[in-house]
């Protein structure tokens, strides 16, 4: 089994619940266990127009899944929220990233792991601390470094 780190967001339509449903949709995923789920968040959007801020969370999963298999699951489940892409950084009902896939460091037209900017995103990395405060970044390093670089990005911790 493949340890993987999925991030989870959403700013539209009950972004709360529509987390906490991709969780339990993610713990059914076959060959997949939900291993831990971290805090949520509430985060200002990132290098996008003005739109309803964000809840993030990030989820550890146990999986046999390859890389791809978990990548067509996950966007299978943001389209059964309803998830439209009509441009780069648009409002969204879910926002499911595969982050970490073990240690691998990979690209291809469809996949590029680690995640291509989960480093300069504290959205990702405060959670992703909260399941792992040793976490790496493949070709970046330590997870606690990356987010103390990331600069002021509002990010608050929801009960």
């Amino acid at each position: 089994m493949i340890t993987a780190y999925i991030g989870l967001g959403s700013n539209q339509d009950e972004p709360r619940a529509q987390v906490a449903r991709a969780f339990d949709e993610i713990a059914a995923l076959p060959e997949t266990r939900l291993a831990a789920r971290s805090p949520l968040y509430r985060s200002a959007p990132v290098d996008a127009a003005a739109q309803p801020d964000y809840i993030n969370a990030v989820a550890a999963v146990q999986t046999s899944l390859s890389a791809g298999q978990l990548l067509d699951a996950l966007q299978a489940i943001e389209a059964h929220h309803g998830r439209l892409r009509p441009y780069r950084n648009a409002p969204r009902t879910l926002d499911l990233d595969l982050l970490l896939y073990d240690e691998v460091a990979f690209a291809s037209p469809t996949l590029t792991l680690p995640h291509p900017r989960m480093h300069q995103r504290a959205f990702v990395l405060r959670p992703l601390l909260d399941l792992d405060p040793r976490a790496e970044v493949p070709g970046r390093g330590a997870a606690l470094e990356l987010l103390r670089a990331c600069g002021p990005q509002q990010l608050e911790r929801l009960d």
